[in-house]
């Protein structure tokens, strides 16, 4: 039936339905917000004047008892279907914990009436004992009973208003409702925490982000945001996606969403079914204490899965970055033996300076070490600054990462491989400078070896027969004539003799020179030298021997002929000066500039402007040979055709003469092709010098553009870095410029070319600034890289990193990439600091670890951004490491294998020391040392 109510200036209203049967839970509840509703709308339209001056009093008093009666009904429907969800939702949850102590309640207001159920609960949802209930069934017993769980949870810290413990004992469901209401928020809502939320604030919070990926999700509270089950389903479907398909259910189906998600959760998850599905749907606003109730029994289902995975996730976390910086280390240390153990086998070589007696042979060696320069060494080079750059990556990746800074193996630090690669550099230089010094010094030697030969094969042919003529005796038969001439022609000897004493002396001056510069036969030069000393030894005492004889008889032999003395006289020193001639016309030579060799045509030239004048000579002498002949033939003398005087004949100085004049073009020819070859020579020095003059400037500035882009601010770091390698791109294609001027420094060596007035850049010079420059351009694409590397793990913005970038070059006053302590307190101070002799002593031991005087960019980036760093810490993979192990102070094998990923599990297994507790099984692994180790010294 329906009531009416009347309003003076309008038709009958509608107010509100009314049945005679019973109504259903859903029914109640749905008539009572209906009427509710209508009500306030009724007051607020029509009844805004005063009710007095508005209807009579018939009207008045007929409408307030109408309006008596709905209210009252609805506000007993709304009471009672909130009474009825309260019973069932908390009954239900009782129940999910008494269960767990064999038993359970039927009726909520009659079952915890004695107090024994209601500590028993307490006792199971807090792991603690209560004091010994009463035994008695009467009154005085069950109140005792109550008040000892009263008391227990006001021990927790909660405050029970209003409520005692006769009201229990004696039934008054609304005290009783707000007890067990009281019990699940302090037990069951209380502790849940999510990002500094808590209770019923952290609950939702954790809905929210659990059901956000969600389609048709949308938690907002705790009581129309679960009216269509979905919420339910997506909290199960997230942790548990075997469970349901939550792709098939669909938002018009409340029931039987809500249906689906109470038996899975009942049969799955030993969650009791606390709600009925139809009370919810058809409730306006379900009972909110009802609905956090059941939702908390999902988050402590899950909770625990949940804190877990995350403890599990962190380790995995961990366990990557220690494997991670692990294989970097192993790699550094691997790299560096190799580099160290290369150094060590090179410097023997290299400093083997045992020379070769044979050109060929020290050549061989002087193209092994180009190829060592050319081939074997850059990629050393390449080694030694990648390994730089994955020690700088390699420290930074730990600092970031909060470890320790790598301290690599004895011998293996970086400043030991640079100090090794030093002395290899220092060894290299001294090996080239040798190995040139002794093929000049073996082309010396060729020279002169080849010298002696020919002055020994000259003396030893003047000297053959000469000690047999010394010992001859013919002086003893010989006449007078005879005497003569046999004294006048050891006269003429003794000039030659003394003529040749110089060439004896420069035979034995070679000899010794030879010996000095170590010539590897010297021992047969030695003893050629010696024979000709002994024999000149020998010679001059048959010499004086046979004067002393000659002189016995002289005054018995009386005849000479002056004019064969005179021939003999002036051929002798004649033939001589024609012998040297020859000698010095064949002479070998070796010049290794223009100059040089102009000098020699100079010399040839005024030598042959003696040959006229030498010539007036052999007419000389030839004029007295032919006026011997011709007195001969005037006086009728019968000549023997043999000058007494002499063994040199007018045809022996004619024939030397003959052989004068044709080395002269020959030796003419030999300069002229000396020349051509000095003039290729310079050719060579100029091609090299105009392509190292080019390139050596080339390098310096490179380096010194390299040294700006450093401290100029230029866009993003991404942008630098893609700046830089192309820069590095450039500076790679233009090696092909480096390598032709190696081809020509190659030819000049080869030519024997060692040095070069038309450039100050050796070829020595050009290598190492171009490594110094590959070096230099591959740091600071390292440092970029590190930046970029700190700019992200530290999150810092663009816009600070060029903030800092901006201060610390502002006080670089250096211009040099580093900051003077003074000018980085400055620094400091101008952005805000105040510091003093401590606090900046402190920060300086941050910055500068090794006390090198100088605060770099990294190091100021560091500092910059170490306090707001959020890394892991030692403490929290060891409270992850409890979870795993259910609060335990140790952890097993099979724990560690379920809860983490294969790789990381068998990692920690290798690792972890055997705990050595007395209450943990055999097996049992000490995760605490382990934890505490990640964050301590490094074994390598």
């Amino acid at each position: 039936m329906f009531i009416y109510v009347v309003h003076r200036c309008g038709p009958r209203i509608p107010f509100g339905v009314c049945w005679s049967r019973p109504v259903t839970v859903s029914e109640a509840q749905s008539l009572s917000v209906y009427l509710r509703e209508k009500i306030h709308l009724f007051i607020a339209n029509f009844f805004s004047p005063p009710l007095s001056l508005c209807l009579p009093f018939s009207v008045c008093l007929s409408l307030s008892l109408s309006l008596s009666l709905c209210l009252s009904l609805s506000v007993s429907l709304s009471v009672s279907l909130s009474l009825c969800l309260s019973f069932c939702t908390f009954t239900a949850w009782c129940n999910s914990h008494l269960r767990k102590a064999g038993t359970q309640i039927e009726n909520i207001e009659d079952d915890f009436r004695n107090g024994l159920k209601l500590m028993l609960l307490l006792e199971v949802i807090s792991g603690e004992r209560l004091p010994k209930p009463d035994k008695g069934k009467m009154r005085f017993h069950k109140i005792a009973n109550v008040n000892k769980a009263l008391d227990f949870i006001c021990s927790k810290g909660v405050k029970l208003v209003s409520i005692g413990a006769e009201e229990i004992v004696d039934g008054n469901t609304k005290m009783t409702l707000g007890m067990i209401w009281t019990i699940i928020l302090r037990f069951a809502i209380q502790d849940i925490s999510v990002e500094e939320t808590s209770a019923k604030e952290g609950l939702l919070l954790w809905c929210q982000r659990k059901t956000a990926p969600y389609r048709n999700v949308n938690v907002q509270n705790f009581h129309i945001s679960w009216k269509d089950g979905l919420a339910l389903c997506a909290l199960i479907h997230r942790h548990r996606p075997d469970l349901i398909d939550y792709s098939k259910l669909r938002k018009d189906d409340p029931i039987g969403n809500l249906n689906t998600a109470f038996e899975v959760a009942e049969k799955y998850l030993d969650i009791p079914k606390m709600l009925d599905a139809e009370d919810i749907v058809n409730t306006p606003k379900p009972d909110e204490k009802a609905i956090m109730t059941y939702v908390s029994c999902f988050y402590h289902a899950f909770a625990g899965a949940e804190q877990a995975e995350t403890a599990a996730n962190r380790i995995c976390k961990v366990l990557a970055v220690n494997q991670e910086n692990e294989k970097l280390m192993e790699e550094y240390e691997k790299l560096a033996s190799e580099l160290l153990e290369w150094i060590r086998k090179t410097i023997p070589w290299l400093e083997n300076r045992m020379a070769e007696q044979q050109m060929k042979a020290m050549q061989q060696k002087l193209e092994d070490f180009r190829d060592y320069r050319r081939i074997h060494k850059p990629p050393r080079v390449q080694e030694k600054c990648q390994l730089e750059i994955n020690f700088n990556t390699l420290q930074t990746k730990l600092r970031l990462s909060n470890r320790p800074a790598f301290m690599p193996s004895e011998g293996k630090m970086v400043s030991d491989i640079a100090n090794a690669w030093k002395g290899l550099e220092q060894v290299e230089k001294g090996y080239e400078e040798w190995l040139l010094t002794e093929i000049r010094r073996l082309e010396r030697l060729d020279h002169l070896a080849e010298k002696f030969k020919q002055k020994c094969s000259l003396h030893q042919s003047w000297t053959s027969g000469k000690e047999e003529l010394l010992s001859m005796k013919d002086y003893e038969s010989a006449s007078l004539m005879e005497i003569r001439a046999l004294m006048r022609k050891h006269e003429a000897f003794e000039s030659d003799l003394a003529a040749h004493q110089d060439r004896v002396e420069q035979i034995a001056a070679i000899a010794q020179e030879l010996n000095e510069l170590d010539y590897h036969d010297a021992s047969s030069v030695n003893a050629r030298c010696q024979g000709i000393c002994d024999q000149w030894d020998n010679l001059g005492t048959l010499t004086q021997k046979r004067r002393d004889s000659l002189e016995r008889v002289e005054k018995l032999w009386e005849t000479i002929d002056q004019l064969y003395l005179e021939f003999a006289k002036r051929a002798a020193p004649f033939n001589n000066w024609m012998d040297g001639a020859m000698e010095d016309l064949q002479d070998m030579f070796i010049v290794h500039s223009t100059e040089e060799i102009h000098s020699l045509i100079t010399a040839h030239d005024q030598f042959k402007a003696t040959l006229p004048e030498a010539d007036k000579e052999r007419m000389a002498t030839m004029g007295i040979q032919s006026e011997i002949v011709k007195i001969a033939q005037t006086y009728g003398i019968k000549l023997s055709g043999v000058n007494p005087y002499t063994n040199l004949s007018p045809q022996d100085i004619t024939n030397k003469w003959e052989a004068v004049k044709h080395l002269v073009p020959l030796r003419d020819q030999m300069l002229q092709e000396e020349v051509a070859r000095q003039q290729a020579n310079e050719r060579l020095r100029r091609q090299f010098a105009a392509q190292a003059n080019i390139i050596g400037p080339w390098i310096q500035t490179k380096m010194e553009e390299i040294g700006h882009v450093s401290v100029d601010i230029a866009g993003s770091l991404e942008e630098q870095m893609n700046n830089l390698k192309q820069y590095e791109q450039n500076i790679i294609n233009y090696k092909c410029n480096i390598d032709k001027l190696e081809g020509d420094h190659q030819l000049s060596q080869e030519s024997l070319i060692f040095d070069n007035k038309h450039t100050n850049y050796t070829m020595e010079h050009i290598r190492v600034g171009w490594e110094q420059l590959l070096t230099t351009i591959a740091r600071t694409i390292n440092e970029v890289e590190n930046q970029i590397l700190t700019r992200d793990a530290k999150g810092i913005s663009q816009e600070q990193l060029n903030e800092f970038r901006a201060s610390f070059n502002h006080f670089d006053r250096k211009r040099n990439g580093m900051m003077d302590p003074d000018d980085f307190r400055a620094c400091l101070i101008s952005m805000g600091y105040d510091l003093g002799e401590v606090e900046f002593a402190r920060i300086m031991t941050l910055v500068d670890s090794n006390n090198t005087g100088v605060v770099t960019f990294q190091a100021f980036i560091d500092f910059m951004t170490r306090e707001t760093a959020e890394t892991d810490t030692a403490d929290q993979v060891m409270a992850s490491f409890k979870i795993l192990a259910s609060d335990k102070a140790y952890i097993t094998v099979d724990e560690l294998r379920r809860e983490l990923p294969a790789e990381q599990a068998e990692y920690c297994i290798s690792r972890m020391t055997r705990y050595i507790g007395a209450d943990g099984p055999a097996g049992a692994l000490d995760y605490i040392s382990f934890s505490s180790a990640l964050y301590g010294e490094s074994d390598l």
